[in-house]
């Protein structure tokens, strides 16, 4: 059975996902009155944190999957809610400031993608400028102000509510994963994505429109990380110009700790998920036992790079 899992491309990250699940529900089991991971308070702090960082996360996968990185996904984040709390305190209705929001996305990540593929420049460059450049333009709006989102009804109810422990957010995360899992792994897109990642010279002479290809995968990263900052402002209740620091980096370490390859061709969104909850459980157990905070960016930068080694070593052979 390991060795099946093995070969599996989420293989490595599904065997230390059971592990971990497993000593944390020991430890819950063994030492309920001190370490409350088992508690439904614990639950539906964790199934909160996931989401967003999740549906950004699915977004930069598929782009690095296809070759690229996006570094702007949290400052795109931010903006296009900022766009949308915009026309929402302007007495538009919500759908419209969300459809405004996630069209703006869209493009932005077009337009990485143009610069990239036209200028003939790295993608790390193009989207650490428009990292800067978009954060710039989301004080610009917002005059660095917090801007109330608080919207009734069906969006209210779609954008964030609770069934028991589980928020929308979560759902939707779970929902997108397995959309972009389908796509991946059994739709000809999917299989373009891994070839124009795995090697871009044979994809073109084999008659894929490579150029194509990462437009559409810049541009899915950027309407993804659109649709996060429109979940994670209706969840807050309001939207702040620094609502989005350290989205990017998280979304690449998750991917990094979800087995995706950093030089593109390989991967896998059932990874990556894991890998997002992976993360934020190691963020909780800290929490749970009152590791100082520092402590959080050590042990997350210590997975990062002990799941690279072993995505590595163990790499799924073909």
């Amino acid at each position: 059975m390991i060795a099946a899992l093995r070969r599996h491309p989420a293989g490595n990250v599904i065997l230390v996902f059971i592990l971990a699940q497993i000593a944390c529900i020991a430890a819950g089991l063994l030492f309920p009155s001190s370490f409350f991971y088992l508690t439904s308070a614990n639950a539906s702090a964790l199934l909160d944190a996931i989401p967003i960082l999740g549906i950004i996360a699915l977004g930069v996968a598929v782009l690095m999957i296809a070759g690229e990185f996006d570094l702007s996904v949290g400052s795109v984040l931010v903006f296009t809610a900022l766009v949308m709390g915009e026309l929402f305190e302007a007495g538009f209705s919500p759908w419209i400031g969300a459809a405004v929001a996630l069209i703006s996305g869209t493009l932005i990540g077009l337009l990485n993608g143009w610069l990239v593929l036209t200028l003939k420049l790295p993608s790390f460059i193009v989207t650490l400028g428009g990292m800067l450049f978009w954060k710039g333009a989301a004080l610009y709006i917002s005059g660095a102000r917090q801007i109330k989102f608080d919207p009734q009804g069906l969006f209210g109810t779609l954008a964030y509510s609770k069934l028991w422990v589980i928020p929308s957010t979560f759902i939707w995360f779970c929902l997108l994963a397995v959309l972009l899992h389908v796509v991946l792994q059994h739709r000809r897109f999917g299989n373009h994505i891994f070839a124009v990642g795995g090697n871009r010279e044979a994809a073109n002479a084999i008659g894929i429109n490579v150029r194509l290809v990462k437009l559409a995968a810049f541009s899915l990263c950027g309407t993804m990380a659109a649709f996060a900052g429109i979940l994670s402002s209706s969840r807050l209740g309001s939207i702040s110009p620094t609502q989005g620091s350290n989205y990017e980096l998280d979304a690449i370490a998750a991917c990094v700790v979800g087995g995706i390859a950093l030089t593109g061709g390989r991967g896998s969104i059932i990874a990556v998920f894991l890998g997002v909850i992976l993360i934020n459980m190691i963020r909780d157990v800290l929490l749970l036992v009152g590791a100082p905070g520092f402590y959080l960016s050590v042990f997350v930068g210590a997975l990062i790079v002990g799941a690279a080694a072993l995505n590595q070593m163990f790499r799924p052979q073909n």
